[in-house]
């Protein structure tokens, strides 16, 4: 994948395919049944947006969509995906969009990701990276050096006892709650949870993300938070069988 990513035409993706499921998604709504509207309505917002500051940065682009949402949606669904791309934005300060960290924009925009304040510009949030390593690539791979177990591998090794740890080496220690917590365990094992029920990398990876996600915690936006998340899978990482 390039690093000119053409955050329209992922937009309009998105809307396009909330647009298809607007019924089903207005049905799970058990509290105004207009979630479907409500939602579609949002990423055609998103996407006027970033068609407005297209060519400009992509943290330009995100920034001025939060912005744009922020002031003009009406819903709760609208103000928590304006924060979501909000903290995108933040993320993505001096960095393009590509394939290796398109992880970070996934996590951000459902609220998976770590608060701004919390997240340098730089850096990728726990989920993020911990996700990148289920794709065999991402930023926190090449960035470690040859032979690191990802965090994933040492964290689980941890927990359950590496049968492939060295028996001169002693037992390693499992981390604390806060070690846990603060490497998106959680979502690890949900992945881990949903690969064991069959699904395939990219089922249990969307699975994971909005089981970890702000979204995924009332069900209408949760069914919404997957259309949304299995798109952004497809157009930015792809490949994931």
């Amino acid at each position: 994948m390039t690093d000119n990513v053409d955050l329209v035409k992922v937009f309009q993706a998105v809307a396009k395919n909330l647009a298809q499921n607007r019924d089903v998604l207005n049905q799970a709504d058990s509290y105004n049944h207009d979630h479907g509207d409500n939602i579609v309505q949002v990423f055609e917002m998103v996407t006027k947006a970033v068609k407005t500051k297209k060519g400009a940065d992509v943290s330009e682009q995100l920034a001025y969509a939060s912005d744009y949402l922020s002031k003009r949606a009406k819903s709760g669904s609208g103000q928590a995906y304006a924060q979501g791309l909000a903290q995108a934005a933040n993320q993505f300060k001096g960095q393009q969009l590509t394939s290796n960290n398109a992880m970070m924009l996934i996590s951000a925009l459902l609220g998976g990701g770590q608060s701004q304040a919390q997240t340098p510009a730089s850096a990728e949030s726990p989920v993020a990276d911990l996700l990148g390593t289920f794709l065999g690539g991402g930023q926190a791979q090449a960035q470690a050096p040859a032979g690191a177990e990802s965090p994933i591998a040492d964290l689980l090794g941890a927990l359950l006892g590496s049968e492939n740890q060295p028996q001169n080496q002693p037992p390693q220690q499992a981390p604390d709650t806060s070690q846990l917590l603060s490497m998106g365990l959680n979502i690890g094992m949900n992945f881990l949870q949903a690969k064991q029920q069959g699904r395939s990398n990219m089922e249990a990876l969307v699975q994971a993300i909005v089981a970890g996600s702000q979204m995924g915690q009332t069900p209408h936006r949760a069914q919404s938070a997957t259309i949304i998340a299995n798109t952004l899978m497809s157009l930015l990482v792809g490949g994931t069988k």
